[in-house]
């Protein structure tokens, strides 16, 4: 049965998330330097930061960053991982209710989060949070279903075993940015990302995702005995690779 709560979604699946989640491509920050001038002086609120994958790009740019996250869990692991960074604050918030201060961000970041907040609600606490003319930036890596053979049966899989893939799935994460921005303008830009992963990290990658059965459901042993199958028939020197679109979405809301 597929958790409702999406704050608690990936509670069972930290330590897969950590290990096997994609990160970012380096140009997603060379993209906000050079259009939205972002520096390593600028205040960032990344919202739903999880572990924090994109946290760290930010603090690694220098950036001070609030890591606001409800998952207790995941905010945990971020606080273990980015502990050793002094401008990284975490925060026990939500998307709609931050807790941060009126005016005192330069950026919002969210990472591969937005399409689990109540849009309206946060959009309004975006507003609040940020310093005027401040800039949000909504990034997805999607991952591409039907570039390889490989990929064409992976999504056949998710489709076949997953709880509740098919309302989740990526296409269905950008389908409101134009009324997350609105009445504002927003920019669209798209990189390309990979990961390589020999089947132990292909398992993990897949357990990483919400919307996998978990041991214990009738659909587990199964579904691992078919991504067996996948990666033995597509595997080159042991290996398979999984493609990513890095989109990415940049404005003003006001």
């Amino acid at each position: 049965m597929p958790v409702q709560d999406p704050t608690q979604r990936f509670s069972s699946r930290v330590d897969n998330y950590v290990r096997y989640r994609p990160g970012y491509p380096v140009v997603v920050l060379d993209l906000l330097k050079k259009m939205c001038g972002l520096t390593p002086d600028s205040v960032i609120a990344d919202i739903g930061s999880g572990t924090g994958i994109f946290t760290r790009m930010l603090l690694e740019n220098g950036n001070r960053v609030f890591g606001v996250e409800p998952n207790t869990d995941m905010r945990m692991a971020a606080e273990k991982l980015l502990g050793s960074f002094p401008r990284f604050t975490s925060v026990a918030g939500a998307a709609e209710t931050t807790t941060l201060a009126d005016y005192s961000v330069d950026f919002i970041s969210v990472a591969q989060a937005a399409h689990w907040f109540e849009r309206d609600k946060a959009r309004r606490e975006f507003v609040r949070i940020l310093k005027p003319r401040g800039w949000t930036v909504l990034l997805w890596n999607e991952r591409r279903t039907d570039s390889t053979p490989f990929l064409r049966e992976y999504e056949q899989l998710l489709l076949t075993y997953g709880t509740d893939y098919q309302e989740v799935r990526h296409e269905r994460t950008t389908a409101e940015i134009s009324a997350f921005f609105s009445p504002s303008k927003f920019q669209q830009r798209v990189f390309h990302m990979g990961q390589e992963f020999d089947y132990a990290g292909l398992e993990g990658r897949l357990l990483s995702s919400s919307y996998t059965p978990q041991p214990g459901d009738a659909k587990y042993a199964p579904m691992l005995r078919e991504l067996n199958r996948i990666f033995e028939a597509h595997q080159a020197g042991g290996r398979v690779s999984l493609e990513y679109d890095t989109r990415v979405y940049y404005g003003q809301p006001e």
